[in-house]
């Protein structure tokens, strides 16, 4: 059952005019609680106890999520699948891989198939995991203020083309 835990509105904010949105997917609702137990004084949280709730949670694009946490060993899918088939739908959302264990050929999948930020072991702290968030967060942020100056610039720049088009012709 897909939840969503509201963060105090003076903790939730890197600013005053951000809210970050966090999915943590996990098939153990222990784990689930406890994440929102803590995270939501600091951002939007969502929850699913499955890889198809997550899902569903992702396509509704009012929730506006930017990280997506999930664990690697779900019933359905992996951590790292789940990961890799948002890299095609949602490129920009920061993606990291939570564990309890941890084998080299499960980091090197979620580096090369899931395209994760980071790689995080249960259990895991909190002041670290709020910190790492945030780090994301602001990766997530940075890309995309890049790509609105990158396409800011690529329109300028084809107006000034056009604009000098029209003189040279002109003349």
């Amino acid at each position: 059952m897909a939840k969503m835990g509201r963060p105090r509105k003076d903790e939730m904010y890197v600013d005053k005019d951000t809210i970050i949105n966090v999915l943590y997917v996990d098939d153990e609702v222990d784990n689930l609680n406890a994440f929102t137990a803590y995270f939501r004084r600091y951002f939007n949280v969502f929850t699913a106890e499955s890889a198809m709730e997550g899902k569903k949670i992702l396509e509704n694009k009012e929730n506006n999520i930017q990280i997506v946490l999930t664990d690697q060993r779900m019933p359905e899918i992996t951590g790292v699948d789940f990961l890799a088939s948002l890299v095609k739908d949602s490129p920009e959302i920061m993606r990291i891989l939570v564990t309890g264990y941890a084998d080299l050929a499960t980091v090197i999948d979620a580096i090369n198939k899931g395209e994760v930020y980071r790689y995080v072991s249960k259990p895991w702290d909190n002041v670290e995991l709020k910190n790492l968030i945030l780090q994301a967060f602001e990766v997530y942020d940075l890309r995309k203020r890049n790509k609105k100056l990158t396409d800011d610039l690529l329109r300028v720049n084809s107006q000034i083309e056009f604009m000098l088009r029209q003189k040279l012709s002109s003349e």
